[in-house]
């Protein structure tokens, strides 16, 4: 009989702990539910090897944190991250230190189980393949100067409006951008341009957000 992978799911909002773990009481997981990330790291060192599924935005403790938190324990959970509308800067920061994908809520059941597979991959084989990193290189040199410059927007979270006011261009000539943003790097989703642009070397830029951005 196979083994089934555990996965761990952390939030506040007891609503969404329950939605997940009906929806993965269906599939061959073992499942465990935390009120809290305090509560979910005082359990960790004893806890099997799993996927951590944890809320940006916690009261106490954030998900950022108890991923900072864990990585300083050498704890290991693959972790994806749930957030919510504007909160992109704070999960490319999370993939930055080591998260294997954020889903954007109201998340789908397939972004779900997508993650979940990935995560419980990186577990399997912790170390990132020295391919991916000259991969993603690859698709990233194929950008045009304006293109890496919407791909900039897009990492710091802007909407399509205020990266057209920075760029001095319409927010129709960004949604062009945009999709051949997504089609050299061959990226589904916002999460697979992140996580292209970080295994490409590409860092989040620092910035102040102007123009619509700051209304």
């Amino acid at each position: 009989m196979a083994v089934r992978a555990h996965v761990y799911i952390v939030d506040d909002d007891d609503a969404v702990r329950d939605s997940l773990a009906v929806l993965l009481a269906a599939q061959p997981y073992l499942v465990s539910s935390f009120a809290s990330a305090e509560e979910f790291l005082g359990a960790a060192a004893s806890l099997p090897p799993g996927c951590l599924i944890a809320d940006l935005r916690m009261p106490g403790m954030t998900g950022l944190e108890l991923q900072r938190r864990l990585n300083e324990q050498d704890l290991h959970f693959p972790t994806i991250v749930i957030t919510g509308h504007g909160d992109v800067p704070l999960a490319v920061r999370a993939m930055k230190e080591g998260a294997v994908d954020f889903i954007e809520k109201p998340y789908a059941v397939e972004a779900i189980l997508d993650g979940i597979e990935a995560a419980l991959a990186r577990l399997a084989e912790p170390r990132p393949r020295p391919a991916a990193a000259a991969q993603a290189m690859a698709r990233l040199a194929l950008l045009t100067p304006r293109e890496r410059q919407v791909l900039e927007g897009m990492l710091a979270g802007l909407p399509n409006k205020s990266i057209a006011y920075d760029l001095a261009i319409s927010p129709r000539t960004v949604e062009v951008h945009r999709a051949r943003v997504m089609q050299k790097l061959q990226a589904q989703s916002l999460s697979e341009v992140v996580r292209l642009a970080l295994a490409g070397g590409l860092s989040p830029p620092a910035r102040q957000r102007t123009g619509f951005a700051c209304r």
